[in-house]
């Protein structure tokens, strides 16, 4: 059966412009909404409610972050993992999970329902070789290698019963799948969950609801991909750029959808085509998403 295309409002309410937006997450007791603008070194946040606005900028690139649950951020960053006080700028270094390969950094990550955060490499190279890793990094700050043979690790998201990781290859064109134990942090054998279509594009950030179906954002193609639980595309979103990076379920209830997106390496000709690419985009897409989790480390 053919996926149906939703129609939905997609409106762009902050016209950041980042040169690679990415890691958006929500924050609950803050009302606001966090990503990150990769090179640039960046941390943002927007508050929907005031529209206030707050940058904090950090002494290297930044692939993604988390929220502590005793405040502030975890971030996966050139340097390796850190925690970061937003109120004193505080910079700590956790460990740095490659330090021998330097044409490698910290790419997508996020926090798993239990409360540890995951992050993996990419290969910074044009050519993208398969040397890039996942990492589970626990509350007692330890950091585990989980897998690897990854050009560009991307799309971590859990099911709503913890029991499901979806992580996704960028370059590879797979979205794999993964049983997860949570008390112990562990995976069992990668499968693969889906093998993109052309068509949908390269599969970058993802993001589950709580149906239990996975969004994940098809960067070259203008869209959002809804998978089922069973890997089969039903639904998806256009649009008004052409790489959206990674979608975020945020405000009341979780839903909304909030999305990221880049405008790195776009021409004169692509800036005229979509002016506001490497903005923050929200819709409603009908459904809410799965909980937020906050890191215990």
């Amino acid at each position: 059966m053919a996926a149906r295309r939703l129609e939905r409002d997609v409106q762009c309410v902050v016209d950041a412009r980042n040169t690679t937006g990415e890691s958006p997450v929500w924050s609950a007791r803050e009302n606001a909404l966090y990503w990150v603008d990769i090179p640039a070194g960046r941390v943002c946040r927007w508050r929907p409610d005031t529209g206030e606005q707050r940058v904090w900028t950090l002494p290297a690139a930044v692939g993604s972050i988390g929220l502590r649950e005793r405040g502030g951020l975890v971030a996966a960053m050139r340097s390796g993992f850190h925690l970061y006080d937003l109120d004193t700028g505080q910079l700590t270094l956790l460990c740095h999970p490659e330090p021998d390969l330097p044409t490698n950094r910290l790419n997508d990550g996020k926090v798993s329902p239990e409360g540890r955060f995951w992050a993996g490499t990419m290969d910074e190279r044009p050519k993208k070789d398969p040397v890039g890793g996942l990492y589970r990094l626990d509350p007692d700050h330890r950091c585990t290698r989980m897998a690897g043979q990854i050009k560009v690790s991307n799309g971590l998201a859990w099911s709503p019963d913890g029991r499901t990781m979806y992580h996704s290859d960028s370059r590879g064109g797979a979205i794999f799948r993964y049983d997860y134990e949570p008390g112990a942090g562990t995976i069992g054998p990668r499968a693969v969950f889906v093998t993109m279509q052309p068509e949908w594009g390269r599969p970058d950030g993802g993001a589950t609801d709580e149906e239990g179906c996975y969004w994940s954002c098809g960067t070259d193609a203008a869209r959002i991909n809804r998978f089922s639980p069973r890997g089969e595309l039903i639904e998806y979103v256009a649009l008004p750029i052409a790489h959206p990076t990674m979608p975020c379920f945020g405000g009341p209830g979780l839903r909304t959808l909030y999305v990221t997106s880049l405008r790195e390496n776009y021409t004169d000709a692509d800036i005229a085509r979509t002016p506001r690419a490497g903005s923050v985009f929200m819709l409603e897409p009908g459904v809410a998403g799965a909980p937020v989790a906050l890191y215990k480390g």
